[in-house]
């Protein structure tokens, strides 16, 4: 199943040139044109599912099952120090392209990309509270 207006779906169609590194039935790997360092990599379902929450359980397995091996083909191939794997989910999220995806970003000390990671605390008891509310929610 795919959507005829989603770019990722045009590549998965063959519509739009991709460069390739890893396909199988259920995902798509291939070279990010806009890369945040050499070597960045994105990985997609071959069907069309908007955000990771919608996604089967089978489905992510299947695609994050060849997670670690495109990861450590990316590390090999690139001599980078690590890998940051991010997938953002929604908008809010900073979801540019709306079909899941992970992108698998080389990085090295001292590289251009940067986090804004502003950790915060909880105040005493909300971390039980949101926790309690989470599992329901699993139920």
């Amino acid at each position: 199943m795919t959507d005829p207006a989603c770019i990722f779906c045009k590549i998965l169609e063959g519509d739009i040139p991709a460069v390739k590194v890893l396909e199988s039935p259920d995902c798509l790997a291939f070279m990010d044109i806009g890369p945040l360092a050499e070597g960045h990599v994105l990985l997609i379902p071959a069907s069309h599912v908007e955000t990771i929450d919608k996604m089967s359980a089978a489905g992510a397995a299947a695609m994050l099952g060849l997670l670690p091996r495109l990861v450590g083909a990316v590390q090999a191939a690139t001599g980078c120090a690590g890998v940051n794997v991010l997938q953002n989910n929604g908008p809010a999220a900073h979801q540019e392209v709306m079909h899941v995806h992970f992108h698998i970003i080389p990085r090295n000390p001292g590289d251009a990309f940067h986090f804004n990671w502003p950790a915060g605390k909880y105040p005493n008891g909300r971390i039980e509270e949101l926790a309690e509310a989470i599992r329901q929610e699993l139920d």
